[in-house]
């Protein structure tokens, strides 16, 4: 039978008087009161909590008189409940009714067990303990009882411990036997009642009375356990679990977070015993004041022992066990981790506690830090630990925490762990370091010096424990430990090495004196030992050695390690840091003695046989830098004159710079930066500064005796690498710190202020390779010339060049002879002629080679003076213009002069040799022929003639690979070409003219400017053609491997040979770009492989070198091309002669002329697509270079030794092609622009592609696409698209790129967001053009305007971050445009979602589309678009009409199509939500959109929602802005139902379906209700509570046969769970009764025999839910009641002899295990019982329960949740779980959106 309801709270005073004496009257039954127990006492339990005065006393006459009349069978069950029913009255000790319920609570007790007789305590029995662990139940699980509780159990708890108990304690926390003898002779019987049959429940009460949010409660349980449960007793020493006692600890722990003195001062005394007073130990430090090595008897504590020892014997080991929990638990919310913290930083009050916890979790907490700064959720909250953690770090003793990370260090270094354990601790002390405050005077002082030297021992004996293995797993480790001692040396004073006078030395400082490895090994065993001591007292620990010791110590292991490391090859890679740490270590250490510098020599010698033994050609660069580092660190660190005097010191350099050598190799590109930087390393720390100079002359001139063998050529390339690295070496050494003991040998400063600074390295070695040229036909003539052509600093050699002519005395006595020349005296000699004669040739082989560089170069930066000595510049100015003297001569002019002098000098054979004579006007006059060029002329036929044979030849030498022919044949064919096009005329005959470096630039800036003439120079259309092979050959030049040492010479030969190929240029232009394209990508692959480590086959020994060539020639080609077509379209132009009269006479000549103007207009078109090709070829090329060099090598480098070189490469690619682009931009800007947008088309699926990311950076950086080029052209783009008619004929797109309009919109939009605020003031007035374009005519960009829409909302967001212009007028404009492209937009594509048919839903709730896929996705991109839009509208528009405006056509247009569709709610987005949550926020919209929202949520197929997520994440909050604007929505809802009636019903198939209609509008109200009531805050609906419970209970009443039926039941659950989840307990008191009944009688529907009609399986699930509900979530009003549900006791879990079930659950788990035959079937997953979360989750979930069909719902649901319904609340409450309301939440969300449970 259902419990009745004969107390309501509800009713008035006077009623619940007379009712209380009427139930008195009719109860004088006992054993009808025991039967009807179940009926009456649900109605009085919760009546004591708020009944008067009078009527508690006569409530609780009617328990003392009646209830407790009753048996202890009947009460067992209801114990808890009457328990809670009582525990108010004992909440004010001072009421009248607290005696009298303390009695009535006592009598119970005493009736349940015996109590005393004669002062003898009986032994506790079982009913005795049910009390106990009831109590303790009802004070875990009730908060409002905890109170009463508390004051029962301060009168009644017995004692647990006892002075006598902490003599035995043995601190077992594993628990023990309480049957054994033993422990009942030591365990009262009282005591045994409180802990029987476990003491878990006891500790629990304490830790949730512990965690209590009143003051007061934590105040009384802290008063309870230092009278009742001292940490000493045995209860937490040897019969809890540890688990258990932690979890107590952990309790009493947490109350130091509230900062509270008394609750502190009661926790301080339950730590540290039962004796504390007022009068102990003051705060201090945490230091103690006894060793801990003074063993402390655990079996004979006193009462004179110290507080400490107290808590170190009984609580310790607790406390830091239980606060590592809190450590481990891992948790991301940042309070959670700061709390450990914040209760350390508190117990380091008292020095008892602190001194012996903190040393334990020091570590743990910090690592706990280092751990949650990569799991952070945002910085804030890692800074808000950091806080916390930074001042308890502060808090704790300087040496506690160097004595730990000395303690880690040694463990770690030691290799006494794993390998991944040890980096990791590393790692973390690193951090500490980094992170913390450890710059306090003492620690730099006294700690950093002895961890920082420890680190440096404990490195160096690792490495002499394993001299010859390669340590590679330990590489990482050891880098890591040399990083933190950097780190460390560089926080350390210099004040810190130096002793102090009035320090006394001490013993161990007298020890470390010794030698140097008995010195170490003596410092870390006395560190170990300062460290142990300084813990505990820091007067009586000692430092291990004096400050100048350490610092002396600390060199000697620094050197040894190093010297370690380079005779073993260990760990090559670390050398660099522990160089560094030596150089740094030497700064601040002025004293170096005990350092054998003679040994260091010698071990580098060692170190470079070693080399040459091991391998013959070493596979790295890595151990000779390591040997060069280490005597550049050793002779500037270490100040000795060994350096300057000793042999080996010059054997060294001079080694080091013939195995550097090698590594200059171009063919090795990886490693030539670093080679040069380390030869220059080596130039400055030289004893003699020629010496690195005659060693590099030496290795090439002497090719046979190189070490590792070379060939002349060979030489000079590495040479030239040196050279080119020369400069920014010299820089790098500026970069370094000087010396601090002795200077520099050399001057940096004047290095870098003198123009030829590297000449004094390389003065002798750059004459070597001079001399070359005077060898034309050698190979090493060809790379040398080319090498001048391209060299930038050739000013520099030029320069040095022309000192020599300065001082050369030849010159001085032929420049200052004022007298006839036969009376000169000798004042030189053939010596001095010979080295003019030798400068001269020198210079005359430069000019030769490379006059356009020398003059554009030498011409501006280095002018020569008038006054200089200028020989014969008084007799030749005049002849050359040079009127005013004051002015400055430039080389030219001086060469010039020079010459003419020497050709004039009459020299006297006597004293000179008439052939050097001779020689010498031989080079003056070529000289001088080169600078003023020569003429020449020859016959047609024999050009003819020769030119095919020198053309066949020099296909021939490309076969041959011989290079050496190769230039000078192509040479010839320039000059054959060049009088080839003259004819008959006469030809001048000069050596190629190559074209200076200004010129050249003109050229390439012609690329932009199309409409420029050609040169000069350029053959004229009549002249022949070249010979066809002459293309092939080219083609055969550019490609073929065998040309690549001469590829420059190739470029300009080609660049010579276009300009005669006249109107067939265009035909040979598509093949020279393939040709070109092809061999580039070619080379840029084989120079990424090189980098990446990757073996490809080698084509060419200068892969960078080449590959720039050929990008040279490439831009050559497009340039002359585009020049060509710019002339042909400037011709077509001419050809429609607009000046022509309009009349008949004009039309007829039009028409006459048209055919031929029609194909020269084609023939233009095709030469126009031709170019236009090959630009886009070149583009896609120079953009892959482009892309690589700016973001695709940062993961490539093969190793990090090449950062230098990659950078290098990187560079100059990366500036080369993005120059190209520029000129290709500047000449065809809008074909480039649509070929960018193209690859980004196409790279954009890929998301954050390296080239998808270069395009827009390549646009921003390009000087010919900046927003104001780039945005008309990309609107000219989109138009030649849509509507061509619109733009001029030079506008338009040739479309050659694959776009369409669509894809340049959404390039469009991604451009638009990635400029910067400030490029909007030069793109506005294009912008604001183009959209009224577009909004005259729409039509044609109706695919576009979405995207379009976006465009303007994102240039209104923009503009409103500047001030440029008339911003009112401006915002006016934009606004006015927003809002009419918003309405073409959405009028253009209209939502009809009935057209897209209706969409099925998977398992995961996506829409699956299942025709018209690409107009449904259209239509999602126009609502995405606008929901992206929509939360920044107000900064769009600023007018609140426009506002307005903008809103109510994005309601009309968008919201309520997707609402009137077919197919909604399958047609709800994400987006569509986002747009209804965010146009709530809009004022002026309000009302429309209320009437949107109320029209889709009253819509009969709103719970058809297709994803759940969707629901709960989207909906939600929709409609708690809904209702939050008009409260009395649940008023509308609720007045809509109508009471069950069964008047007017008929029988047949009408009435049937008059009632399923009644069913399904009273189930979707009720569903409406619930999910509002989900959907806003709590107690949102307070006000409408009576009138939901009035409309409850009206449908409670409902039958199977009425209108309604009863199948509303399932939603009335529904909303009875939305109530109890959102509303306050003290609001839904009058729900109790209804709730207990209407619970009762649906699950007493599923006995087996019992046929209910009013139930149906539904129901009957959604009662079950609901009280799953109620279980998991235990209100304090259903605890009163629980039992009549589940049994809610320890019985549940201890069942007693011959227990029978009381509880419905129990019942009918009984029941249908009795119908079912007993048979096991599996449960839903969610309804086995897991381990402990944390977290107490319903059984039921919906997710499991709707995979099973509702006929089998009973045995496969509900039979296994009622079985286990009972033990899970147990284990939830007994493991301290708390309620999941998330959970709760979800479940009933998707029940509600399960529209197949409705009629």
């Amino acid at each position: 039978m259902a419990p009745s309801r004969p107390f309501n709270p509800g009713l008035p005073e006077p009623q619940r008087y007379h009712i209380n004496h009427s139930s008195r009257a009719a109860l004088h039954n006992v054993d009808s009161l025991a039967r009807d127990l179940s009926l009456y006492l649900p109605g009085l339990s919760p009546a004591l909590s708020y009944a008067s005065l009078s009527n508690k006393s006569a409530l609780l006459s009617l328990f003392e008189t009646h209830i407790l009349t009753l048996g202890d069978t009947s009460l067992r069950p209801a114990l808890k409940a009457i328990l809670l029913a009582l525990l108010p009255g004992l909440e004010e000790e001072i009421s009248d009714e607290f005696e009298r319920t303390h009695s009535i609570l006592a009598r119970l007790k005493s009736m349940l067990g015996p109590g005393e007789n004669n002062g003898t305590q009986q032994r506790a029995t079982p009913n005795n303990q049910y009390y106990w662990q009831c109590l303790f139940l009802a004070s875990i699980t009730s908060k409002s009882r905890r109170q009463g509780a508390l004051a029962f159990m301060v009168r009644n708890l017995p004692r647990l411990g006892s002075s006598r108990e902490m003599h035995g304690s043995s601190g077992n926390q594993q628990g023990i036997d309480r049957g054994s003898p033993d422990f009942e002779d030591d365990v009262s019987g009282a005591v045994l009642a409180v802990i029987s049959p476990e003491p878990g429940l006891l500790l629990r009460a304490f830790a949730t009375g512990l965690r209590d949010e009143q003051l007061l409660i934590q105040r009384g349980f802290l008063d309870l356990l230092v009278t009742h449960l001292p940490l000493h007793s045995n209860v937490l020493q040897r019969i809890a679990t540890r688990d258990d006692t932690d979890r107590l600890v952990a309790a009493a722990v947490s109350v130091v977070a509230r900062r509270e003195m008394s609750l502190n001062r009661r926790l301080w005394t339950w730590f540290l015993g039962p004796n504390l007073t007022s009068e102990s130990q003051p705060s201090t430090p945490v230091t103690p004041k006894h060793p801990a090595s003074d063993n402390v008897s655990r079996s004979s504590f006193g009462a004179h022992e110290s507080h400490r020892t107290y808590f170190e014997q009984f609580g310790l080991d607790s406390l830091v066990r239980s606060i590592l929990k809190m450590i481990q638990s891992n948790s991301i919310v940042s309070s959670e981790r700061a709390r450990p913290f914040r209760i350390c930083l508190s117990l380091m009050d008292r020095w008892e506690i602190g001194s012996t916890v903190v040393p334990q979790l020091l570590i743990p907490l910090l690592e706990s830090v280092w751990q949650y700064q990569r799991k952070a959720t945002s910085r804030e909250s890692f800074e808000e630990v950091f806080r916390s953690a930074s001042v308890f770090f502060d808090g704790v003793e300087s040496g506690l925490i160097w004595g730990e990370i000395e303690r880690v260090l040694t463990s770690s270094l030691g290799r006494n762990q794993a390998l991944e354990d040890c980096q990791g601790n590393l790692n973390l002390i690193y951090f500490i370091v980094n992170k913390f405050n450890v710059r306090d005077e003492e620690m730099q002082t006294l700690h950093m010096p002895m961890i920082t030297l420890m680190i440096v021992i404990h490195l160096r004996q690792f490495g002499q424990e394993s001299p010859d293995l390669a340590k590679a797993d330990s590489a990482e480790l050891e880098q890591t430990a040399l990083k933190l001692a950097l780190t460390l040396l560089d926080s350390i004073p210099e004040r810190a090495f130096v002793e102090v006078a009035a320090a006394p030395p001490s013993k161990a400082s007298e020890e470390v004196s010794g030698g140097f490895e008995e010195s170490s090994e003596i410092f870390l065993t006395s560190l170990q030992g300062f460290y142990r001591k300084y813990q505990w007292s820091i007067d009586h620990a000692s430092v291990p050695c004096s400050s100048e010791s350490i610092g002396q110590l600390l060199l000697q292991n620094i050197v040894q390690l190093i010297l370690q490391e380079v005779r073993t090859r260990r760990q090559l890679r670390q050398v660099e840091m522990e160089l560094l740490l030596l150089e740094k270590a030497s700064r601040k250490i002025a004293r170096t003695a005990g350092i054998d510098i003679k040994l260091c020599l010698s071990t580098l010698v060692q170190a470079l046989v070693s080399i040459d033994i091991q391998q013959r050609t070493p596979a790295s660069i890595d151990p000779i830098t390591t040997v060069a580092s280490a005597l550049d660190t050793f002779s500037t660190a270490l100040p000795s004159e060994i350096w300057n005097t000793d042999h080996q010191t010059r054997q060294i350099i001079t080694d080091l710079v013939s195995r550097l050598w090698p590594w200059l190799s171009p063919s090795k590109p990886s490693n030539n930066v670093e080679a040069a930087r380390c030869i220059w390393r080596l130039q400055v720390i030289s004893p003699d500064i020629r010496l690195i100079e005659g060693c590099i002359a030496t290795l090439m001139s002497e090719d046979s005796q190189l070490p590792l063998g070379g060939t002349p050529l060979e030489s000079a390339r590495r040479f030239t690498t040196l050279w080119a690295h020369s400069n920014t070496s010299i820089k790098s050494l500026h970069t370094r710190s000087p010396s601090h003991s002795r200077a520099p040998r050399l001057d940096l400063e004047n290095y870098l202020s003198s123009p030829s600074a590297e000449m004094l390295m390389l003065g002798r070695p750059m004459m070597l390779l001079l001399d070359s040229l005077f060898e034309p036909r050698a190979e090493l003539f060809n790379f040398a010339a080319n090498w001048l052509r391209s060299l930038p600093t050739l000013d520099s050699i030029i320069q040095w060049l022309l000192n020599r002519l300065r001082i050369s005395k030849f010159l001085i006595c032929c420049s200052t002879a004022t007298r006839p020349r036969a009376t000169l005296p000798a004042t030189y000699d053939l010596s001095d002629l010979r080295d003019c004669h030798y400068v001269l040739q020198t210079m005359m082989n430069i000019v030769v080679c490379s006059p356009e560089n020398l003059w554009a170069s030498l011409a501006v930066h280095y002018p020569l003076s008038a006054k200089t000595p200028s020989p014969g510049a008084e007799s030749t100015g005049a002849s050359l213009a040079v009127n005013n003297t004051n002015e400055p001569l430039n080389i030219q002019v001086y060469l010039i002069h020079t010459c003419l002098t020497i050709l004039r000098e009459r020299l006297h054979g006597d004293r000179i040799p008439t052939s050097q004579v001779s020689s010498l006007r031989q080079t003056a006059s070529s000289l001088l022929q080169h600078v003023l060029l020569g003429v020449g002329q020859l016959s047609m036929a024999a050009l003819s003639s020769i030119e095919s044979t020198v053309i066949e030849a020099l296909t021939k030498s490309i076969e041959e690979a011989d290079t050496l022919l190769q230039v000078p044949l192509m040479d010839l064919l320039v000059v054959l070409l060049r009088m080839r096009s003259v004819g008959n005329e006469a030809a001048s005959i000069s050596m190629p003219q190559m074209t200076s470096s200004g010129d050249r630039m003109k050229s390439l800036q012609r690329l932009s400017t199309s409409a420029e003439t050609v040169e000069k120079d350029e053959p004229s259309e009549a002249a022949a053609y070249p010979l066809p092979a002459l293309l092939d050959c080219l083609l055969y030049g550019l490609s073929s491997p065998n040309s690549y040492p001469v590829l420059d010479h190739w470029v300009r030969f080609l660049d010579d040979c276009l300009p005669f190929y006249a109107e067939n240029a265009f035909h040979i232009l598509m093949p020279l770009v393939n040709c070109f394209n092809k061999t580039i990508r070619t080379l840029f692959e084989l120079l990424r492989a090189e980098f990446e480590g990757q073996e490809m086959a080698l084509v060419t020994n200068e892969p960078l070198l080449a590959l720039h060539s050929l990008l040279n020639g490439l831009e050559r080609s497009l340039a002359r091309a585009h020049e060509r077509l710019a002339q042909h379209e400037a011709g077509v132009l001419a050809l429609k002669t607009p000046e022509q009269s309009q009349g008949f006479f004009g039309n007829m000549v039009s028409g006459v002329f048209s055919p031929e103007s029609s194909k020269v207009r084609s023939n233009t078109a095709n030469n126009r697509l031709t170019v236009l090709l090959c630009f886009k070829d070149a583009i896609l090329v120079c953009l892959d270079i482009w892309t690589w060099a700016s973001h695709g090598h940062s993961k490539e480098l093969r190793e990090p030794t090449h950062s230098a070189s990659l950078s290098y490469a990187s560079i100059r690619m990366k500036n080369r092609t993005r120059r190209i682009l520029e000129h290709l931009f500047a000449a065809e800007a809008l074909e480039c622009l649509e070929t960018l947008v193209e690859v980004w088309c196409e790279t954009n699926r890929q998301e954050n592609t390296p080239k998808s990311l270069a395009v827009f950076n390549l646009l921003h950086v390009l000087d010919g696409s900046r927003p104001k080029n780039t945005i008309p052209a990309l609107f000219n783009a989109m138009y030649s698209r849509t509507n061509p008619n619109a733009l001029e004929p030079g506008r338009k797109s040739s479309l050659t790129a694959d776009l369409s309009d669509a894809a340049l919109a959404d390039f469009l939009v991604g451009y638009m967001r990635s400029l910067e605020d400030d490029a909007m003031d030069e793109i506005w007035g294009d912008c604001m053009t183009f959209l009224k374009d577009v909004l005259g005519n729409p039509l044609p960009q109706r695919q576009t305007l979405p995207r379009l829409l976006e465009f303007t909302a994102i240039l209104g967001e923009k503009v409103n971050n500047t001030n440029f212009g008339e911003q009112r007028r401006m915002r006016r404009d934009l606004g006015d445009l927003f809002v009419r492209l918003l309405a073409a937009a959405l009028t253009a594509k209209p939502l009809n979602f009935a057209q897209f048919g209706v969409t099925a839903v998977d398992s995961d709730g996506a829409n699956m589309q299942q025709n018209n896929v690409s107009r449904h996705i259209q239509s999602d991109d126009i609502i995405s678009i606008v929901a992206s839009i929509l939360p920044n509208l107000s900064r769009i528009l600023i007018d609140a009409d426009r506002v307005a405006a903008a809103s109510s056509i994005i309601a009309l247009q968008i919201l309520t199509p997707t609402i009137q569709s077919k197919v909604y709610p399958h047609n709800m987005s994400p987006s569509i939500l986002d747009i209804f949550l965010t146009m709530s926020r809009i004022s002026e919209v309000s009302k429309i959109w209320r009437k949107t929202v109320a029209e889709a949520f009253n819509d009969p197929r709103f719970f058809c929602a297709s994803s759940l997520k969707l629901a709960g994440e989207g909906w939600m909050p929709v409609l708690r802005q809904w209702t939050s604007l008009d409260k009395d929505r649940m008023k509308e809802y609720f007045s809509r139902l109508m009471p069950p009636t069964a008047a007017g019903i008929m029988f047949g198939v009408g009435a049937s379906s008059a009632r399923l209609e009644a069913d399904r509008k009273t189930q979707l109200v009720l569903r409406k209700m619930a999910l509002l009531i989900l959907a806003d805050t709590d107690d949102a609906y307070v006000m409408d509570i009576d009138g939901i419970q009035e409309k409850v209970l009206e449908l409670l009443t409902a039958t199977a046969a009425s209108s309604p039926s009863s199948a509303t039941r399932a939603e009335l659950y529904m909303l009875l769970r939305a109530l109890i989840l959102k509303t306050s307990a003290v609001h839904m008191a009058s729900f109790w009764p209804t709730i207990s009944s209407e619970l009762f009688d649906a699950l007493s529907s599923l006995f087996s025999g019992e046929q209910h009609d009013t139930y149906s399986l539904n129901s009957a699930l959604q009662a079950c839910k609901l009280l799953d509900t109620l279980v998991t979530l235990a209100p304090d009003e259903f605890q009163l009641r629980e039992w009549l549900f589940i049994t809610d006791t320890v019985d549940a879990v201890y069942r007693p002899h011959a227990w029978r079930p009381v509880a419905l659950a129990d019942e009918l788990a009984e029941n249908l295990d009795s119908y079912s035959g007993n048979q096991i079937i599996a449960p839903p997953p969610s309804l086995a019982i897991a381990a402990p979360t944390g977290k107490r989750r319903p059984l039921l979930d919906s997710e499991n329960v709707r995979d099973v069909s509702m006929g089998a719902i009973v045995d496969s649901v509900l039979r296994p949740f009622f079985r286990q319904i009972s033990i899970n609340a147990f284990e939830s409450t007994y493991s301290m779980e708390v309620p999941d309301w998330k959970a709760c939440y979800d479940i009933l969300l998707c029940d509600l959106f399960d529209d197949s449970t409705m009629a």
